[in-house]
């Protein structure tokens, strides 16, 4: 039977699409209107859409169905939710349980709360957020400085002695190896009269 004044079919819903309302992608015709994201359904363009097999997405929808997973891949604040994606055909992955904490804080709230570790420095909580782990010790970021000069640190730039931590070039000064020759530049090298 001929095709008399018909146009492509659309890839959405199998209908006839004609140019007024043809929006083309990846080789197939789409009605504008059935255009859509596979999972939240929201309006394409060319600049929002993502492609998987026959399957249209935004890119945000295609991010979280096929894009990487686990820890450093989320998208700004959106991944501080418990969206798991199971709306979206992933299958959630065995949560492992609980282990009681091993913190030495006897207190109730401490132990129900799972209570913070103590700043090797000032001796005040320190939390997830605000954490950071050196010579094996937690610190507060403010409180990750050079015992001597103050110098904040890195991991790369810590050394540690007795339990403090100090930057490469106090430790030198302070702790290293003494007398002619192991001076601090050529200024070290100058022979007084």
């Amino acid at each position: 039977m001929p095709n008399w004044g018909g146009g492509n079919k659309c890839g959405a819903c199998g209908r006839t699409v004609y140019h007024a309302e043809e929006v083309q992608c990846d080789g197939r015709s789409f009605h504008r209107c059935c255009f859509l994201c596979m999972v939240c359904r929201k309006n394409l363009d060319s600049t929002t859409v993502a492609i998987h097999d026959d399957e249209v997405y935004c890119k945000s929808c295609y991010g979280k169905k096929y894009g990487p997973k686990g820890y450093g891949y989320g998208q700004g604040a959106g991944t501080l939710n418990m969206d798991r994606g199971e709306r979206l055909g992933i299958k959630p992955e065995n949560v492992q349980p609980h282990r009681p904490t091993t913190n030495p804080n006897t207190s109730k709230f401490a132990q129900k709360f799972g209570g913070a570790e103590k700043c090797s420095r000032c001796g005040d909580s320190v939390y997830a957020a605000e954490k950071v782990i050196g010579a094996g010790k937690p610190w507060h970021k403010n409180c990750f400085r050079c015992a001597k000069c103050g110098k904040s640190l890195e991991s790369t730039t810590l050394t540690e002695k007795e339990g403090e931590i100090y930057c490469k070039g106090c430790y030198a000064k302070n702790f290293g190896p003494k007398g002619f020759g192991y001076g601090q530049g050529a200024g070290a090298l100058v022979h007084a009269q």
